[in-house]
């Protein structure tokens, strides 16, 4: 059973740094697609950033330059490196997973079997 595990969020001024954290528990194969979601109170759930085990990425464009994502395959992590962070970056972060076969298509609109519970992150001004 798989289960994702987010961990890292925090408060943080504007213009500061944070990285969070998901953990993958209950799979262990070398092909995977991934990705950082987010949701402030009265808005949509939006996507972040995502990634897959070819090493393709792609960003929301309003966190494009500030907004970095990675994976350790030794630690089964998936990370997300947070700069220049704005008020309106305030969210509940959640990380999603899923592998092949449905992975295939574009990363930011699969629709990811795997969610974590998620993990706040605020910024102040």
């Amino acid at each position: 059973q798989v289960q994702l595990v987010e961990s890292g969020g925090g408060s943080v001024q504007a213009g500061g740094s944070l990285r969070i954290s998901c953990v993958v528990y209950g799979y262990a194969y070398s092909r995977y697609c991934m990705g950082w979601f987010r949701q402030a109170p009265g808005k949509e759930r939006e996507g972040v950033a995502f990634t897959d085990s070819d090493g393709s990425t792609s960003y929301a464009d309003s966190v494009k330059g500030r907004f970095t994502i990675s994976h350790d395959n030794f630690k089964n992590t998936l990370y997300l490196q947070m700069s220049s962070l704005k008020p309106e970056d305030t969210a509940l972060y959640y990380c999603a997973a899923d592998y092949p076969p449905f992975c295939a298509g574009d990363l930011r609109s699969l629709q990811y079997r795997y969610w974590g519970q998620g993990t706040q992150v605020t910024v102040s001004s």
